[in-house]
């Protein structure tokens, strides 16, 4: 039936099969009238009906709002806001993976707290705790089912707003493979290198402790074990049951312990040109890694990385060859997975660096960077993402 994980964040459910103690778990707590959010791919794909049939099964009304875009926008939260104002719900469940959970902590903050959606963007600039929000994850990579944290698209300034608020905590989490199982390759391999870059972020940030290391490094360890597998033959059930347990303690790490300037430059740059945020992830990572390993102080925290990767002889190097290593490291991975190298190869204008840097720099990730970098170092990080160049 799977496996129950209970913690101070939410109630988890994990392994195959395991959607089936979510009616318990509703009737437990008394929750009468739902919202579904979720995209069209998965309402057509009948998944959202195969989560309702669980919904019913606890004797909860509900509809479904499954108009969630990649990337969601502030147009999105604000229409699926008004369905579940009408709707008179008292939670929410999300069916998807970071888009369609991000959007219902949103609508779950503002239908609590009143205002727009943009009064929220930054530091718990929430009063009180959302309505509960379940979310049924189909993807093994944002961890937004874990974390405190949830972003949202501005399109009027082309940004993406990154709020980070524990009163947007998810109550219920099912991490249940049967819903994972059939996610494409390339989606599989984007948000693969999502979790990656939770975990190595996590592991190097200003805030990073023995407890979030306990949960950062073993993730990246099992990413680097199973994430090629899980992409090379997606009915592999042990590479998607290890890739959700994965994604989950990454995400439990970076909730405690931050991220930086890869999510941060990643915000900026999905959120002005509309782009995968995993891919992002996955091209940034490596030319950060490289930028934020050149301080010597910082390039010794790389040695963990480079152990918990699996790097022959990580324990015995230099702080320095531990960041060439890993870089080294997470290059192939990306590359053997099949994703994109360089920023040349999606639909970036390089002229927008210096706008891109501005934003990134104004990115609440960037607060828990190991340091924090200056706009033209920004940019030269950019710029050497674009165009594949190495500083090493």
């Amino acid at each position: 039936m799977g496996l129950l994980r209970v913690n101070a964040v939410a109630t988890s459910f994990f392994g195959r099969g395991s959607i089936g103690m979510l009616p318990a778990e509703l009737k437990k707590r008394g929750l009468k009238r739902g919202l579904i959010v979720t995209d069209q791919f998965l309402f057509k794909s009948g998944a959202a009906d195969q989560v309702g049939l669980f919904l019913l099964e606890a004797g909860i009304e509900y509809a479904v709002y499954y108009l969630v875009q990649p990337n969601p926008a502030v147009a999105v939260i604000n229409e699926c806001l008004e369905a579940a104002k009408a709707l008179n719900v008292d939670f929410l469940t999300a069916v998807g993976g970071g888009s369609a959970i991000d959007t219902a902590k949103a609508v779950s903050i503002v239908l609590e707290n009143g205002g727009r959606i943009e009064d929220y963007e930054g530091f718990n600039q929430s009063e009180r705790p959302g309505i509960p929000v379940v979310a049924v994850n189909t993807t093994a990579g944002t961890g937004s089912e874990v974390t405190s944290f949830y972003i949202v698209t501005n399109p009027d300034k082309h940004t993406k707003m990154c709020m980070v608020d524990t009163n947007c905590m998810v109550s219920i989490a099912v991490n249940d493979i049967d819903f994972m199982m059939s996610m494409p390759k390339n989606l599989t391999a984007s948000t693969g290198m999502d979790a990656m870059t939770h975990a190595i972020e996590a592991a190097v940030s200003k805030r990073c402790n023995p407890f979030t290391d306990k949960d950062a490094l073993w993730a990246m360890g099992v990413i680097s074990r199973y994430l090629p597998q899980a992409v090379k033959d997606g009915g592999n059930e042990t590479a998607r049951e290890m890739m959700a347990y994965a994604e989950y303690s990454a995400g439990m790490a970076f909730s405690n312990a931050g991220l930086g300037m890869v999510h941060a430059m990643a915000h900026s740059l999905g959120g002005r040109f509309n782009l995968p945020h995993g891919v992002c992830n996955a091209i940034l990572l490596p030319y950060v890694m490289e930028f934020n390993g050149s301080h010597k102080n910082i390039a010794e925290r790389y040695k963990k990385v480079a152990q918990s990767l699996g790097i022959e002889g990580a324990e015995t190097m230099s702080g320095e060859q531990a960041v060439k290593e890993a870089v080294s490291w997470i290059r192939k991975l990306s590359g053997e997975i099949g994703l994109e190298e360089c920023l040349s190869e999606l639909s970036v204008d390089p002229g927008a660096f210096g706008e891109l840097a501005d934003s990134a720099m104004a990115d609440a990730c960037m607060d828990d960077n190991p340091f924090q970098p200056s706009k033209e170092e920004i940019i030269g990080v950019y710029v050497n993402a674009y165009y594949g160049i190495s500083s090493k």
